[in-house]
Formats: structure tokens, sequence, C-alpha cells
């Protein structure tokens, strides 16, 4: 039998009960379904790759948006990878032909784990350039920058603040965060740089977005699902960003972002994007939309895959990423002088 549990943590801050409650009464809807519907599947090759095809079928949230956006049919994912799993296979060849069927979602989210290997989906970041280098940040940041819980932060020489959150894992308090923007108050403008954060805490995320919302604003949508079919969701439910009660950051800003922005720094940028004094500058983000839930396989083998879909304030979905304002490449001239093309793009932006 599937167990089916959520693994995606939340804020206990008022402004999430509502989307926890609903997520919260979708995992128990759920287990009563695997429960009592479920059909058993053997601890085989065959039964672990039909387990995993079903949980996937009824469970995942984007099969009909992938379909549409590049004519994924999982059904005839089914027919080609019951022929793969016919004959004996040891367990390390089924893991790897189980991660070539997930693949086929192209979802960074969708993670396979066994005790020997974690399979995953990378390609949403690995054939782009990083537009980032550590070199190049220890330049900027020297070595009289300010730590605040999980950033770091200074002003520029040209009275242009720097900020770096490195991953959504890492926690800030408000209290940091009044401090670090305290410290900044009388700078021009405020560079964010979220590249090659990965995700972690939507909590952290909405915290750090809040101290730049003015008012009450609309940032986006989410649904979940209702039935086991591939268009059984709920009506779409709006999600906003409420402002900082402590002090907020009214003047420019910029977020720096990267192909290695994904999941929760996904979302950041959704938020930021929604706010009138924010721009994005960098590459296109990598994507991440929904929310990640995880079942388990006949043979012990647990799988993570999104089951909340999300989107930005237009309706659109950000599963595949997020454009920013202004594209911006790091040069092999600019890095041979020494500087970072979107860190001196983001000034020159915030100096006009």
């Amino acid at each position: 039998m599937f167990t089916f549990f959520r693994t995606f943590a939340f804020s206990k801050d008022e402004k999430m009960k509502h989307l926890r409650k609903v997520l919260y009464i979708v995992c128990l809807l759920t287990l009563c379904t695997a429960c009592v519907d479920e059909e058993q599947y053997d601890d085989t090759p065959q039964g672990n790759m039909e387990a995993l095809w079903h949980i996937i079928d009824e469970h995942y949230c984007f099969l009909d948006y992938k379909q549409q956006a590049y004519g994924l049919d999982w059904n005839l994912v089914h027919n080609k990878y019951k022929e793969r799993v016919k004959g004996s296979l040891t367990r390390k060849q089924l893991f790897e032909v189980l991660c070539d069927m997930l693949a086929e979602l192209r979802d960074g989210h969708v993670n396979l784990t066994a005790a020997h290997d974690f399979g995953r989906y990378w390609t949403w970041y690995e054939a782009y350039p990083t537009n980032f280098s550590d070199t190049l940040l220890r330049r900027y940041m020297g070595t009289d920058y300010q730590i605040a819980a999980g950033i770091r932060y200074k002003i520029l020489d040209d009275n242009i603040g720097y900020l770096r959150y490195e991953t959504f894992n890492n926690a800030i308090g408000e209290g940091n965060l009044t401090e670090a923007l305290s410290h900044m108050i009388l700078c021009r403008g405020l560079i964010i740089d979220i590249r090659s954060n990965g995700g972690g805490q939507l909590t952290y995320a909405e915290r750090l977005a809040a101290r730049f919302c003015q008012e009450k604003t609309l940032v986006g949508y989410y649904q979940h699902k209702t039935g086991p079919g591939h268009s059984d969701f709920s009506d779409r439910e709006a999600r906003y960003l409420e402002p900082s009660a402590s002090i907020r950051w009214n003047k420019p800003a910029v977020v720096l972002t990267n192909r290695r922005v994904y999941s929760a720094a996904n979302e950041f940028c959704v938020y930021m994007k929604a706010l009138p004094n924010v721009k994005l500058v960098g590459d296109h983000t990598g994507g991440g939309a929904g929310m990640p839930f995880s079942s388990s396989l006949p043979c012990g083998w647990s799988v993570r895959f999104s089951a909340v879909p999300m989107y930005d304030a237009q309706g659109q979905s950000t599963e595949f990423g997020i454009d920013p304002d202004y594209n911006v490449q790091q040069t092999d001239a600019d890095f041979l002088r020494g500087e970072d093309t979107l860190i001196e793009f983001a000034r020159k932006l915030l100096s006009e």
C-alpha cells in the first residue's frame, strides 16, 4: 500500500494558515484514497513500474500542462517503459529505468530515492551557463561584510546596498531583516542576489519579499487536486503578499537571477516581479512551480513529485521559470577584468 504524506514545510504565520489548511485537507483526502482505493502492486520490476506510473498518473499536477507545453503523453510513456521492465532486472537496473521514466516529466521536483542513489532531473540548469562566480563574489564582498542569520550584506562603494541570500533553507528572522535594511537605509538602491538559490522554505521567501511590499498585492494563484483525473483540480484561489509590519524598503531594488533559481526561490521572483519598485536582472529562472509531496513504492523507494500547481499574478504557470525584466549574461571580458556583469548592470540601473 502506498503511503502519501506532506513533505513541504510551511510557516506558522497567520497569513499562511489558509493555504496550509487547504494542503492539510488535501493530504488527508489523499491518505484516505490511498488506503481504500489504491490497487496493490507486487514488489517486482513490473509491479514497481506500474505503481510509480499510477502514482504520477493520479497525483502529479502538471500532466495536462506538459502535454500542451511539449507533447508529453503519459499513456505512451507507460507503454514505452512497460517494455523496458520485462524480464529480470537488478535493483540498480530497475532504478535506472524508473528514473528515466520520471525524467519524461522534466521536473526538478520529481525525485526517486533509494539507499544507493538519488534520481533527479537537473537539465533545467545543467545545460545553461551559471552566470555566477564565487571568485567574483569574493571580490565584491571582501571581508568586511555583515552576516544576519541566512543573509550576508554590505554597502558597495557607490552607495548601493547588496544582500546575498544563498538558500531559503537558511533561516532569517524579522529582527535580522530589520537590522540589515536599517544598515542600508541611506543607500540609493538595493541589490538582492539570489543566484543559484535552489529554494527551501516559502516562509523565508515571503518574509523577505514582504519588506518590499507597500500594500496588499496579488502575487498569484494555486489549485489542488480533487480527484485522480489529470484535470481534476479545484478552482484557482488567489495568493496575496502582505506588507511587513516592520521596516520596509520603498526605494528601487533589483533581484539577480540565474537558471539555478528554483522552487521557493522561483516563487520569490514571482512575488518580487509583482511589485512596482523591483526589477529582475539576469537569466530566466529554473522554475519549479509545484509544491512537492511524497509517496512510496512496494520496494520501499520513495518518490517525490509536484502535487499543487502555482501560478503568477497573470494566471500563468511558472513551472518552466520566469523571464527577467533585463536578460543579462556574464561575459568573459568582464570576468577577466574581475567584474560581475550582472552586479554592474544592476548598479548602473539603480544609479539611474
